[in-house]
């Protein structure tokens, strides 16, 4: 439905005004980069699958459920099909609770572009939200938008709020984050959170980060992050569309707009930072950061929008089984077939006898025949996989062909329809297409599609690969006079595009594949251990963003602080170690390791049982149910499965109340499902000896001063507390009684 267009003065002041304008977000179809070609030079990234589901499925479902109502989404590559996809998908069937309207044009290069061509239609009104189609959440955005309009209420020239989170650094990847970008650098105002300084562009072999003078004369306090992640969640108010229009050289949201916002000292405008700890939110911006996001969601850090549930159409009848297995009803598997620990795969698909998947998504109508080995590899829908292939970490798309014998070094990206012949090598990191390479632009802006006008690089073909592999292969055999090298294999269908000079780091850096050895430690031993910090002026600024005693005010964090807050990061890797005693690891051995755990993130024996609690009620959650009953059933074997590898971290009352605390904290937030049987659970769990009487009614004490919001669940326990309480009181007239006599 198209939208009336209304003035561009479209914010307001006035508090009724803005409660009568609908929740607006802004969605980017269009990536305007290159890093997933060749397959976005035949469909747009928003429509590639992730899990088996177009990753703009995952942006819409998380818009809905945070209250969006209206979505305008931005197409410019492929904008037909984009178009096409929505006009055919369930959400526009429904427009009066959550609308979706396309807003289409050909000459946008840029997300600046983009922006501009919003503000020239003059649909939104009032604050919105400004999200990419690439982008999987999970997170409540309540508290965010309530904090950004207090700071416009109280100041108009707060233009934007950012969502970021923690991502602790790494050293073994040489400053990149899991998601395969560079790590930001972020000044953020420790108090009201302003953001104060941004860089993405850090030259960090220099090992000094250089800062204007007046950022740190001017800003009371100021801390420096290395360890903050860009979401790229952006909540807007309506002068950024007007900013965009105004200045024609914003081209990119961050490298332009938003530094150019920091650094302009006329007009004043404020981004401000607002940051997520429990929920989860990311891009996917590269091959690398489609790996790690796709494991997320299969380990279910992204719940509900998980393979199995129905949020959008998709998870209809897909089962979720142990060891994080997804797998459609009607797959077709070889008694001798193995499918290993977090795998997925689609309806229709066949696997043949001997073969093995472990750690891959497997698409739809897949036929993958005898004795073949898929490790951590994505195949989309329709590929064919003959006898003997082995595809280890490998990005196969649509209608792909390959043939017996066929193998994928890690890295390797075929795109739609290549057909690779028999016994064919393909080598790491190499990008196959039916379509010739393109012309490299000057521009990392440029669209997801090629300029026809550029010209095409000479790229080997598949068939001269395959010569030449022939050739090597008959010279080191020893009759090669008998070998017919029709044997060997037959000629496929595609192209090998080339390695541009210069990206020879950038395709292993952003590769599905993991990071090789060799980089590893070269990256190692030459990465730099701290930063100094010089100002532009070079006044004498002391290394570490140390002022004078007059100002010591400015804090850097390199991350070894209380900001870090790793409760999340620890919290994830107890259930990943806790997900492999699902798999048949001895219990022994995960105690080990969440030991491990312990002792190098500084974390207590509080923090390993609420950790492993909220973990073995995920792993309760997992598991089938119809109702209630069955749910409570199911929980409740769970943890007598697990209730002595808990207790080993249940050393007194605190660790206790901790985890009552945890159960509270996943019943409001992460599994709400839980939430009717609070009272239920907590009953067994005082039955198994797990939570003392002591522990619980000290719990409820606590609560007894507390605001009505905080006692839902003391409200719910109140006939199980007044029990205990009444059988603590009847034991001890039993004692005085036996004193008397």
């Amino acid at each position: 439905m198209a939208q009336k267009k209304v003035a561009r003065s479209a914010s307001s002041d006035d508090p009724e005004e803005l409660a009568r304008v609908p929740l607006q977000a802004v969605l980017l179809a269009d990536s305007f980069a290159t890093k997933f070609r060749p397959i976005t030079l035949e469909r747009p990234k928003v429509l590639l699958p992730l899990v088996n589901v177009p990753m703009i499925e995952y942006t819409l479902a998380w818009l809905e459920s945070v209250g969006v109502e209206e979505v305008f989404v931005f197409c410019c590559a492929h904008s037909s099909q984009v178009k096409d996809y929505l006009n055919k998908s369930q959400w526009t069937k429904h427009p009066s609770t959550f609308s979706v309207t396309p807003i289409e044009s050909h000459d946008a290069i840029s997300a600046g572009d983009a922006l501009r061509v919003i503000y020239n239609r003059g649909v939104v009104r009032g604050d919105f939200i400004l999200v990419s189609g690439d982008t999987v959440s999970n997170m409540s955005l309540t508290q965010a938008l309530q904090e950004h309009k207090e700071r416009r209420k109280k100041d108009p020239l707060v233009v934007m709020t950012m969502v970021i989170k923690h991502a602790k650094p790494s050293s073994t990847t040489f400053l990149q984050t899991r998601l395969g970008n560079d790590e930001i650098i972020m000044g953020i105002h420790p108090e009201t959170k302003e953001l104060l300084y941004y860089e993405d562009k850090a030259d960090h072999s220099q090992r000094v980060l250089s800062l204007d003078r007046t950022l740190l004369t001017e800003n009371p306090a100021l801390c420096l992050h290395i360890d903050k992640q860009d979401c790229f969640i952006d909540i807007c108010s309506p002068e950024v569309l007007s900013l965009f229009t105004d200045n024609f050289d914003y081209q990119h949201l961050r490298r332009h707009f938003v530094k150019g916002l920091l650094v302009d000292d006329i007009m004043g405008y404020k981004i401000f930072t607002y940051e997520t700890h429990s929920s989860y939110a990311a891009r996917v911006d590269n091959f690398r950061s489609y790996d790690t996001i796709s494991k997320d969601i299969i380990q279910r850090w992204t719940y509900p929008f998980v393979p199995d549930v129905q949020y959008f159409g998709f998870g209809s009848q897909i089962r979720f089984e142990r060891q994080g297995i997804y797998r459609a009803p009607d797959v077709i598997l070889s008694s001798s077939a193995q499918i290993g620990a977090f795998s997925f795969v689609g309806h229709g698909t066949t696997i043949g006898d001997h073969s093995i998947i472990s750690k891959s998504v497997i698409g739809q109508r897949c036929i993958i025949g005898r004795n073949v080995v898929i490790e951590s590899s994505y195949i989309w829908d329709n590929v064919t996989i003959e006898d003997g292939c082995k595809l280890t970490h490998a990005l196969v798309c649509d209608g792909v062909h390959l043939r017996a014998g066929v193998v994928l070094e890690p890295g390797a990206i075929l795109s739609f329809k290549v057909e690779v012949g028999q016994k064919l090598v393909i080598p790491a990191y190499s990008k196959v297409s039916v379509l010739p390479q393109p012309c490299k632009q000057d521009s990392d802006e440029e669209l997801e599609y090629a300029d026809t006008t550029s010209g095409v690089v000479e790229s080997p073909s598949i068939t001269s690969v395959l010569n030449a592999q022939n050739q090597d292969l008959m010279s080191d055999t020893v009759d090669a006079t008998d070998s017919d090298p029709t044997e060997v294999g037959i000629s496929g269908v595609g192209y090998i595009w080339s390695v541009c000079e210069g990206e020879h780091d950038e395709e292993w850096r952003f590769s599905i594949a993991p990071i090789p050895k060799e980089k590893l430690e070269k990256f190692s031993r030459g990465s730099p251990d701290d930063y100094d910090v010089i100002n532009q002026d070079e006044c004498g600024i002391p290394p570490y963003g140390e002022l004078p005693p007059d100002s010591d005010g400015t804090e850097f964090d390199g991350g070894d602080g209380e900001d870090y807050h790793d409760s999340a990061d620890f919290e994830k890797e107890v259930e990943a170690t806790f997900l492999r005693a699902l798999t048949g690891v001895n219990e022994e051995n995960v105690i080990l390791e969440i030991n491990s755990l312990r002792l190098s993130c500084n974390m207590s024996h509080s923090d390993c049982a609420g950790a492993l609690f909220h973990a073995i009620m995920k792993s309760a959650l997992a598991i089938p149910y119809s109702n209630n009953r069955e749910l409570l059933e199911n929980t409740v074997k769970e943890i007598k499965t697990w209730k002595n590898l808990l207790k080993n971290y249940l050393r007194s009352q605190d660790e206790e109340i901790e985890i009552l605390l945890k159960f509270e904290e996943i019943c409001l937030e992460t599994t709400k499902e839980f939430r009717p049987l609070f009272s239920s659970i907590l009953s067994q769990l005082y039955d198994m000896d797990i939570l003392t009487e002591d522990a619980i009614l000290s719990w409820a004490k606590e609560k007894e001063g507390a605001d009505e919001s905080d006692k839902i669940f003391v409200k719910q326990a109140e006939p199980f507390i007044m029990w205990l309480k009444e059988a603590s009181e009847e034991e001890d007239e039993d004692e005085d009684e036996d004193e008397d006599e």
